[in-house]
């Protein structure tokens, strides 16, 4: 409940319990402080994330539980002391809404990783002691250095997914320059981050190879994504073919999958970056030691990166493939996303559809 004086104006959908089931449901922002922007909220991209925090799947959750942390919307109010952003502007936040300010990382624009642990969009405890609550509402209230510009002529539909999918791919490959054209890539899976994976490597002008192990999804890769070539990973005649051929791997597959053949198919001193969360990872030593090869880890990126990759994808017209759906639709959209029936990220339609 609201306390005395303070009216629960944010709509929102929530998760009351480990079902995951989502439910309309009211309750209150902050008030904006001289250091906040306030964004009315127009779209919201739909995570796994989501399906795990909702679920509990860390045991963590948090309830009512209102999750989204791909949240586009326009400036509605600006604290005193904002200079970045003014009312009209329109906005992103990602995955978090609060940091140190003070640490290594952070002085680093890699808040992601601040050494005193950052503020998750949803789930997370701010500093006040509150609970977030994400993007499946009506409006966000955030210190203006965990906003990023969203150029005017960008839809804010497709921009939702850049602050998860597209920056969880984007930060790895420009941290270990895989933006050099002419140099291959292999990607490693193609749902809501392989997918934007392979459009940043045509970008970058690298040859891109996508791996499967679903034969259904060469036409797509191939034909709407415009990969170079698609590969079987269970086929060991195509895999071996490919034996000492690649540049790079961006492995966004969060199934258990062996590591030992993939790491095979990099050249001496290629570059292997893990995205997904499988399990546990197992592969021999010598996989990585005979070939001089580095296994890398990354999550998400700061907000100077982010910036970076927004303004990129609006220069080079780069657009992730969603599906737009009404608030109305979310549940039945999480359990698609749990069956991979997605191409290839949902984006809810907030603005038209949340009353």
């Amino acid at each position: 409940m609201a306390s005395d004086g303070v009216t629960e104006n944010c709509l929102a959908w929530a998760a009351r319990d480990p079902s995951g089931v989502l439910f309309p449901y009211k309750f209150s922002r902050r008030a904006v402080g001289v250091d906040d922007v306030s964004l009315k909220i127009t779209h919201c991209g739909v995570c796994y994330a989501d399906v795990s925090w909702t679920r509990n799947g860390h045991g963590d959750s948090r309830y009512p539980l209102v999750p989204g942390h791909e949240i586009v919307g326009i400036v509605k109010e600006v604290g005193s002391n904002v200079r970045g952003f003014k009312v009209g502007d329109h906005v992103g936040v990602g995955t978090i809404v609060n940091s140190c300010r003070d640490c290594e990382c952070c002085n680093d624009d890699q808040e992601n990783c601040c050494l005193k642990g950052c503020v998750l969009t949803f789930n997370g405890v701010d500093v006040d002691g509150t609970i977030t609550k994400g993007g499946y509402s009506s409006y966000v209230v955030v210190h203006e250095r965990y906003c990023l510009k969203i150029p005017d002529d960008y839809p804010l539909a497709s921009a939702a997914p850049l602050l998860c999918a597209g920056i969880t791919v984007y930060s790895p490959m420009m941290r270990h320059n895989m933006n050099q054209p002419g140099k291959s890539l292999g990607v490693i899976g193609l749902g809501g981050l392989g997918h934007m994976a392979v459009k940043f490597g045509k970008a970058f002008g690298l040859k891109v190879i996508v791996f499967s192990t679903s034969i259904s999804k060469k036409e797509e890769a191939l034909n709407l994504l415009g990969a170079d070539n698609f590969v079987i990973s269970s086929d060991q005649e195509q895999m071996k073919a490919l034996t000492k051929s690649l540049d790079f791997i961006i492995d966004t597959a969060s199934g258990d999958h062996p590591f030992d053949p993939y790491l095979g198919l990099l050249k001496i001193g290629g570059i292997y970056t893990l995205v997904g969360f499988p399990s546990e990872i197992k592969f021999s030593p010598g996989s990585l030691n005979l070939g001089l090869r580095s296994l890398a880890g990354s999550i998400t990126g700061g907000t100077k990166m982010i910036q970076q990759m927004i303004d990129f994808c609006a220069v080079h017209k780069i657009y992730p493939n969603i599906e737009v759906i009404p608030i109305g639709y979310v549940n039945e959209a999480l359990e698609r996303l749990i069956k991979r029936d997605i191409k290839y990220r949902f984006v809810i339609d907030i603005e038209n559809s949340l009353k």
